[in-house]
């Protein structure tokens, strides 16, 4: 079983589509889900408390600011803004796919966790999400 997320950004941020992923599943077995971009990520964050995700993108902004910043002066890849660049280097470090167990229809996420695409570009995107539902199959 395959489909795929569209997921409108407005810029750097955290995006919860939780409740599109979990309206989706069925059955047991595995969620696979898979971002087709390189200048975002996707996450399994905290969403009770969005200061989380406000301090995510605080400390990512600092840890890799835009190309504009002078301590970024050695990047050679800046014809695209200065958030292109950083942007990549965030995707790098973040993962692009998450694998989630599913059982009887139910994502088992903890309490407080959600998925999240996580954009690391200043202008609104529309990201793609590629999903695949691996059932198990009944033993004989």
């Amino acid at each position: 079983m395959i489909t795929q997320f569209t997921i409108q950004t407005r810029g750097q941020g955290l995006y919860e589509f939780t409740p599109e992923v979990a309206a989706w599943v069925q059955g047991t077995g595995l969620l696979t889900l898979f971002l087709r971009h390189t200048s975002a990520s996707l996450l399994i964050q905290e969403n009770a408390d969005p200061e989380v995700q406000d301090d995510l993108l605080a400390y990512l902004s600092r840890l890799v600011p835009p190309s504009s910043d002078p301590a970024m002066s050695y990047l050679t890849h800046t014809y695209e803004g200065p958030d292109d660049m950083p942007g990549h280097i965030k995707a790098a470090l973040l993962p692009g796919s998450l694998s989630i167990p599913v059982e009887n229809g139910r994502m088992l996420l903890g309490t407080w966790q959600g998925i999240y695409l996580f954009e690391h570009r200043d202008a609104p995107h529309q990201r793609k999400v590629a999903a695949h539902m691996a059932l198990d199959q009944p033993t004989i």
